[in-house]
């Protein structure tokens, strides 16, 4: 019995919107431990980015994050300065 090989995964571009949001929250590794926690986080992040989505506060609460050694309200408040610097 033989299993196929899993799918490739294609990398976002450097220059593009979404990489700029996955790497903002890949810099809080050490506060949301969760790898699966911070790709959630990123995609809802991502709507805010494009103006559809709620406020970084507003997201860090209702995803339901496991932090560590800081608040929801500093994590909100510096995801928010990184966003505000790369938002459309």
């Amino acid at each position: 019995m033989t299993t196929k090989a899993p799918a490739s995964v294609k990398l976002f571009p450097e220059e593009s919107i979404e990489k700029k949001v996955y790497s903002i929250v890949e810099k809080f590794k050490e506060n949301i431990p969760v790898p699966n926690e911070r790709n959630r986080l990123a995609f809802s992040l991502l709507s805010y980015v494009k103006n559809i989505g709620d406020e970084p506060f507003t997201i860090v609460k209702s995803n339901k994050l496991t932090i560590k050694n800081i608040t929801n309200e500093e994590l909100a408040d510096k995801l928010k300065a990184d966003l505000d610097r790369i938002k459309l």
